[in-house]
């Protein structure tokens, strides 16, 4: 059966897996300047590439650049790679394809964070590790940045200014079944006009259930959480939320 899954323009079904034997075999050609060989390599081990993208997929990253940025990684990875350790290429790349990703979503995200305030958070790491250690406890905040002679707000801002930002659409907890996001546990404060044109929705609601009515008039009409509707219809947050999308989905293509 042929199975085609395209990501970033390659289609995943026409690349070849090699052997442990024929990637040592190439790696030492490609060591030795053969660039037919590295290329072989790079084309053979893009499904870590494409694997890469797809783990950030709700980091707000473009695809298409994450790919070409995880090819560099993946690049890089068969430049240095050491045969003689006994490590698999594929191991050893991964780790390189992510920290790319990883460097190219800090330095081109929509937060932008000095070299003085990114040092000072990674001091600041580091302090907190020793700390950790000789204490045998997490430490405070306090005791970082009496440690590093900083005022306590300095190092809270540099520490906080270098996490990640959390997606809306980041899981949030799951019942086993289904995640239930970030963004299904916000209150919509935001104007109905907004959201999606009230006529419209109100057409299309009536031909949905009474249940399902009621679900959707309370999210995003009175603007309740899902915790707040699974409490006035009386069934959990984690149906709510199977209801909530199977009616907006019925919506969607009635629309």
């Amino acid at each position: 059966m042929y199975y085609k899954v395209e990501i970033s323009g390659v289609d995943t079904s026409k690349l070849k897996t090699l052997k442990n034997d024929e990637t040592n075999e190439l790696l030492r050609r490609a060591h030795a300047g053969d660039r037919a060989a590295r290329n072989r390599l790079v084309e053979s081990n893009l499904k870590l590439v494409l694997s890469a993208v797809q783990r950030f997929s709700n980091r707000g990253g473009n695809p298409d650049d994450l790919f070409q940025v995880g090819c560099i990684g993946l690049i890089k990875a068969i430049e240095r790679f050491d045969i003689e350790l006994g490590l698999k290429l594929s191991t050893y790349a991964f780790s390189l394809i992510i920290g790319e990703m990883r460097r190219f979503l800090r330095d081109s995200g929509m937060v932008k964070v000095t070299r003085r305030v990114r040092e000072q958070a990674v001091a600041a790491l580091k302090k907190k590790e020793e700390l950790q250690n000789s204490l045998g406890r997490e430490p405070t905040v306090e005791e970082i940045a009496a440690a590093m002679q900083q005022p306590k707000e300095d190092v809270v801002l540099a520490m906080e200014a270098i996490m990640e930002p959390s997606s809306l659409y980041d899981p949030a907890y799951s019942d086993g079944r289904e995640n239930i996001c970030l963004i299904d546990q916000v209150q919509d404060n935001t104007s109905e006009n907004d959201w999606l044109d009230e006529m419209l929705l109100r057409q299309a609601m009536e031909a949905l259930s009474a249940r399902e009515k009621k679900i959707l008039s309370l999210r995003f009409f009175a603007g309740k959480t899902q915790v707040e509707v699974s409490q006035a219809v009386g069934i959990s947050q984690a149906q709510v939320s199977r209801i909530e999308k199977g009616a907006l989905q019925r919506i969607k293509t009635q629309m």
